[in-house]
């Protein structure tokens, strides 16, 4: 538990993995808008494609 706690101090103190962080984040926030814009188009096509099949004769 101690070893731990001096790699965790260490961690904290270290500055040099920020900016991998920073891009971590940068990266995470990007995909989340991604996903939400290709699901929400993928739910405008579904739309159009069932009101076109509707059209269609059997």
């Amino acid at each position: 538990m101690k070893f731990f706690l001096i790699r965790f101090k260490y961690l904290t103190r270290d500055t040099r993995g920020a900016t991998l962080v920073e891009y971590g984040v940068a990266l995470s926030l990007a995909m989340l808008v991604g996903v939400t814009a290709l699901t929400a188009l993928g739910l405008e096509i579904e739309d159009a494609i069932v009101a076109a099949q509707q059209e269609m004769p059997d």
